[in-house]
């Protein structure tokens, strides 16, 4: 597939107030018009269709869809793993379609932390040196990469699995090495892909308590999933259908350990954002 070369249920929902887009000067991420089209033989697949918002430090965001949304499409753009065919996106004041594949890489490494459902480690290396790696990538000298990295295990509760390799974990340990390495570059966001879609309904709950301590210690956090129940964690719900935005909510409910730690923040929207909410 090549691409285009032109071209949780949650009970009273309040919708994000409205601002000039590209007028917050505190958006982490600010989308303008985006596009993204595949060319497939002599056909032209749409994954997103004008799409705009904008996420401000701090949040805790849920992108929903069904398949087919465009939401693993988002992510990637978001996540500067691919670019838009249109439009513009800026991330921390940077246009990411305006810059070179290496910056892009830079950006990657310095400013975003990944969590995949899938976990990505490296069967044979051990809890600590998978989450070495991007400090590897970005030049850091050994000592003070193994101090980082201990100290992000310590963060997720696996200081003393160090030394321990992916087949000596458990489920929900190898995703918290997962996290604890998306967190060693003390990025400016964090994307969780389907986070805990290869896991129980215990470990999903546990892994998602510590996405909202996580947030609640001041990470920027965006999520996709598809459960209404990993969704109600987060503060705020953009649910994407046929390449647009159908809807984007700040919620009230949320699971009790959520409300515990979020506090006011997940009784009402910040003073200013912007967004559609087609």
């Amino acid at each position: 597939m090549q691409e285009a070369q032109s071209g949780a249920e949650a009970s009273e929902p309040v919708a994000p107030p409205q601002a000039a887009t590209g007028s917050n000067g505190n958006a982490m991420i600010d989308v303008v018009d985006l596009h993204k089209t595949y060319v497939m033989g002599d056909m032209e697949v749409h994954a997103l269709r004008g799409v705009s918002l904008q996420i401000t430090q701090g949040e805790m965001v849920a992108i929903m869809g069904p398949s087919g949304s465009g939401k693993s499409t988002m992510m990637d753009i978001l996540g500067c793993l691919s670019q838009p065919t249109s439009g513009s996106y800026l991330l921390e004041g940077v246009s990411i379609g305006e810059v070179s594949d290496n910056r892009l890489a830079e950006l990657r490494n310095q400013k975003i932390g990944f969590v995949f459902q899938s976990f990505n480690l490296l069967p044979r290396m051990s809890a600590l040196h998978n989450v070495e790696l991007p400090l590897i990538y970005a030049g850091t000298s050994r000592r003070e990469r193994r101090r980082r990295a201990i100290q992000s295990l310590e963060a997720v509760q696996l200081g003393d699995r160090v030394h321990h390799k992916s087949n000596e974990l458990s489920g929900g340990q190898i995703q918290r090495v997962a996290i604890a390495r998306a967190l060693v570059t003390d990025p400016a966001i964090i994307f969780a892909d389907e986070p805990t879609g290869n896991l129980d309904s215990r470990t999903s709950t546990d892994i998602m308590n510590l996405f909202t301590q996580l947030h609640a210690n001041g990470n920027t956090m965006v999520l996709v999933t598809h459960e209404p129940e990993i969704a109600g964690y987060c503060q705020r719900i953009i649910r994407l259908r046929d390449g647009e935005i159908e809807s984007d909510e700040w919620i009230k409910e949320m699971s009790p350990l959520a409300k515990e730690i979020h506090g006011e923040r997940a009784m009402s929207a910040p003073p200013t954002h912007s967004g559609d909410d087609d």
